[in-house]
């Protein structure tokens, strides 16, 4: 996981900030910046400001887009900013679930684990209120067909559980898994509404049902591993899986500070800002 803290200067000193700004060099200013810890977007965009910057790219750390996180990300930038006098060039990266570089490094993860081992492969992704998927639909798509978000074009290019499931299909080509084999899943609803299925845990239950006793999870809706990971899906789904007569259920990292994200990353702001 990545870890830092603040420099004498105040700025938030980590690995992969530091890492993304050694590869992107002085002709760029780096921040990293929480939704609602610190250190904050509000310092972050004032730091960027001093430095009298002439353009903001904005590279939220959620692959698949989703008001909740990605949009209110955005949303925060812009209550900041719509109070300066001047405002440089702004630039934001809505998603990045079928990113190559990213996809690859999910990938490579992947391999250090026996895949020929495991039963099944679920990748498990974060879960979101089916109301909200309803509201993001402009094209009467969303939860129309049981298979509706198994593939993504022009009606359902934004759907967060579209993108979830072309994450999921990038990394399984790269590896080489059968359909057959895995299965995207959605984890950490709350609440009695329905959210976003099929739900990990019932999927779990099923598989177990079936005989599985290996199982190896994903979670790339996180670029770093955290409690919705470790705890979650490490301790919580272990548990689960062995009382229902599973014998091994293993999660492959996330990105964290792994350097190939960090190249990944660089070269996405590359990517998105103005052509130096």
């Amino acid at each position: 996981m990545d870890a830092g803290g603040f420099s004498a200067e105040g700025v938030w000193e980590s690995p992969c900030r530091e890492g993304v700004q050694s590869q992107l060099g002085s002709d760029y200013a780096v921040e990293l910046a929480m939704r609602y810890q610190q250190p904050s977007i509000s310092s972050a965009i004032n730091r960027l400001l001093n430095r009298q910057v002439s353009e903001i790219v904005v590279v939220s750390l959620f692959p698949q887009y989703a008001s909740a996180t990605t949009g209110s990300v955005f949303e925060e930038v812009m209550r900041v900013l719509k109070k300066e006098e001047v405002i440089p060039t702004l630039r934001f990266v809505s998603d990045y679930y079928d990113y190559e570089p990213m996809i690859e490094v999910f990938a490579s993860n992947a391999t250090a684990f026996d895949l020929a081992s495991y039963d099944h492969v679920i990748f498990s992704y974060h879960g979101l209120p089916q109301r909200q998927l309803r509201k993001a639909d402009r094209c009467n798509h969303c939860l129309q067909s049981s298979d509706c978000c198994q593939t993504i074009g022009a009606a359902n290019q934004f759907c967060y559980s579209a993108q979830c499931h072309a994450t999921t299909q990038a990394i399984a080509k790269k590896l080489d898994l059968p359909k057959e084999k895995f299965t995207t899943t959605f984890q950490s609803r709350l609440g009695p509404e329905k959210w976003a299925q099929p739900y990990t845990s019932q999927v779990i239950e099923s598989l177990a049902a079936r005989g599985i006793k290996r199982l190896l999870v994903f979670s790339p809706a996180f670029v770093a591993d955290c409690l919705e990971t470790l705890i979650e899906i490490k301790v919580e789904y272990l548990e689960m899986f062995e009382k229902l007569g599973g014998e091994h259920l293993d999660l492959v990292p996330s990105l964290n500070d792994n350097p190939q994200w960090i190249n990944a990353v660089a070269d996405m702001v590359r990517t998105n800002a103005q052509a130096r």
